[in-house]
């Protein structure tokens, strides 16, 4: 089947492109640092998808950043919600087959350590700009579903893997811990080390992704997530430990997002149940790619 992909050049978007074509997909990848159309120009997006009219879309493009949207909420969700309702009425235009929006965890906001794992049944409460535009992003997604769009969501909780940004927890910890390696130094900077995060590796996520538009059901909502939680300390070790380091971590009030949730771990029930899948990355595994994907910058 024909896939267009947009965010095609992202972390999980290049992730993703790999995977669809091993499964022998044919892949399209748009993104706007490419050249690709602004998701806030409808005629723009209307037109690609006139032009390529692929059989299913996966929408991966957006601001993906949650301390950036506390710096511009008004941007993150016109890109996240308005960009959303765009791609869609494109691909209805376009006479899409089907099409998978991505959320996020963070749609959930504060949840009790007593109502963990989160089931896709848990009511609604975004904490943070980012989190308000991706819960827009999924009642437009659920809307268009109830129209005839067979769309379905991904709610995906922590990914990580080699090639991310250091805008994510993974990443920046693995440049710094080998950063402060190399130059000697017994210290680094970090974050709140007591947060929980259901970490998923990129590439368990983007079969999840693939599972969820060969087997899922339109108008719902998927939880993609490793059903285990870590604290970022936790985290921070064991890149120590796969970099062969030991580095004091001391934490950095700066560092730290307005709304830091204390801890988020996701029930995997629906997907497994409704697709099949399930995640097969060991978390060392991950850690390890990653601190051999790093590695590579700093040298």
């Amino acid at each position: 089947m024909i896939a267009l992909i947009t965010g095609g050049s992202g972390f999980v978007g290049r992730h993703l492109a790999d995977h669809l074509s091993d499964c022998g997909d044919e892949v399209i990848t748009t993104d706007i640092s490419d050249g690709g159309p602004d998701l806030l120009d409808q005629d723009a997006m209307s037109e690609l998808l006139l032009a390529v009219r692929p059989d299913v879309v996966y929408h991966l493009a957006g601001q993906a950043d949650v301390g950036a949207s506390w710096e511009n909420p008004r941007k993150t969700f016109q890109i996240n919600a308005e960009g959303t309702l765009n791609v869609l009425s494109a691909c209805r235009q376009a006479g899409v087959k089907k099409i998978l929006t991505v959320s996020s965890a963070e749609v959930y906001g504060k949840v009790d350590s007593e109502e963990l794992p989160v089931k896709e049944t848990f009511p609604l409460a975004p904490a943070s700009p980012y989190a308000v535009s991706k819960a827009a992003a999924e009642t437009i997604s659920i809307f268009e579903a109830s129209r005839g769009l067979n769309v379905m969501c991904a709610r995906s909780f922590n990914h990580f893997g080699p090639g991310q940004s250091p805008h994510f927890v993974a990443s920046a910890l693995a440049r710094r811990i080998l950063q402060a390696k190399k130059d000697g130094k017994a210290a680094i900077p970090t974050g709140r080390l007591d947060t929980r995060r259901d970490f998923t590796d990129v590439r368990d996520v983007v079969r999840a992704y693939r599972s969820i538009i060969c087997n899922g059901t339109s108008g719902e909502s998927y939880n993609v997530c490793s059903g285990k939680d870590r604290t970022i300390g936790e985290l921070a070790e064991a890149l120590m430990a796969a970099s062969e380091c030991s580095i004091d971590l001391v934490p950095d009030a700066s560092l730290q997002r307005p709304s830091d949730l204390p801890a988020l771990r996701g029930d995997n029930t629906k997907i497994r149940s409704h697709t099949g899948w399930e995640p097969i990355v060991k978390f060392e595994k991950t850690v390890k790619d990653i601190i051999d994907s790093t590695q590579s910058l700093i040298n």
